[in-house]
């Protein structure tokens, strides 16, 4: 089998019989006032983080999720944008599709705002989004583009970017390495396919990113994810994987290159009150500014005796450079 088919086959095992813990999420927004996930979609949530920022769901925006899983993060959407097919949920696996509806039946049961017709869960896969272009504001996913090999993961990113708005934004969360993962892991279908050996460097991950045409970049939370140690993954040192939430803005890319923030900040310590530095960045004396790697790196190398940067937070929410 490819490891497409692999993956398909094992997410079909654990639709029909829920493998809690799978994913070991750290973070699932479970707690939004007046919203009851039932044990069943808890049970199911194969995700190594979470794509709710509800910062970026306001107006209820139409929202497009690839990988369905038992529904969790669609009902959580949902929260968000409470009318008949706001959310588009894209899903392969016949089996999964059928324990998300079921799920969603039951969440209806256990929340009155909600109705299974603010999710409409439909077939098909991340190389063919069954939408149009530019019709959708948000685009999300979780634990699954970690999954696909190089060539596939830009085809995905490419029909992401196809279907969003001018403005709309991608919501991820995903595995990384810390460094890169073995060859015999990678090849290991089975591990693919639990999210354990498909994970691309930091840089690596961005970079796709950037490359698809995403001018903005912004890290909300990385965090240790997963230990492969040596003993049971024949590894010469321990890998640690990390699981990182992004959002991506589809804007246009500045001239001199995508803004990516990371939570680094820039701080003026010269002698006046207020500052501007010629680009539009103004700053007052000793309070941080949020910056992106690149005005960070251009700041600290212009200005070393006034500005201090300082290090990635690997958090970041906005009110920042760009």
């Amino acid at each position: 089998m490819t490891y497409l088919e692999t993956t398909a086959q094992f997410y079909q095992e654990v639709a029909e019989t829920p493998e809690v813990g799978l994913c070991c999420v750290q973070n699932g927004s479970f707690q939004l006032p007046g919203l009851n996930i039932p044990d069943r979609m808890r049970e199911m949530n194969y995700g190594c983080g979470t794509t709710v920022q509800p910062t970026e769901l306001m107006n209820q925006p139409t929202v497009l999720y690839v990988g369905v899983g038992g529904g969790l993060e669609a009902l959580q959407f949902a929260y968000f944008s409470p009318r008949k097919d706001a959310i588009i949920a894209v899903e392969p696996v016949a089996a999964m599709r059928d324990a998300a509806q079921a799920n969603l039946v039951l969440a209806a049961q256990q929340n009155d705002w909600f109705d299974p017709s603010f999710v409409k869960i439909v077939g098909g896969d991340a190389f063919n989004l069954p939408v149009a272009d530019e019709s959708v504001d948000v685009v999300a996913q979780n634990c699954l583009f970690n999954i696909f090999e190089p060539e596939d993961l830009q085809n995905a990113l490419q029909e992401v970017y196809r279907v969003l708005k001018p403005g709309g934004r991608l919501l991820m969360s995903d595995p990384i390495a810390t460094r890169p993962i073995p060859q015999k892991l990678r090849q290991d279908q089975r591990l693919r396919a639990m999210c354990l050996s498909g994970a691309l460097t930091y840089e690596e991950y961005v970079n796709f990113l950037v490359e698809t045409g995403f001018g903005n970049i912004e890290i909300r939370s990385r965090r240790p994810y997963r230990l492969l140690d040596q003993d049971t993954y024949a590894v010469d040192e321990d890998l640690q994987l990390d699981s990182l939430d992004s959002v991506a803005f589809k804007v246009p890319t500045p001239e001199d290159g995508a803004c990516v923030f990371t939570g680094k900040t820039a701080i003026y310590r010269g002698k006046e009150a207020v500052w501007n530095d010629g680009e539009g960045h103004t700053f007052q004396r000793g309070v941080p500014l949020g910056v992106c790697e690149k005005t960070a790196g251009k700041l600290g190398k212009q200005f070393p005796r006034d500005i201090v940067i300082t290090d990635s937070t690997w958090h970041y929410q906005g009110d920042g450079c760009c």
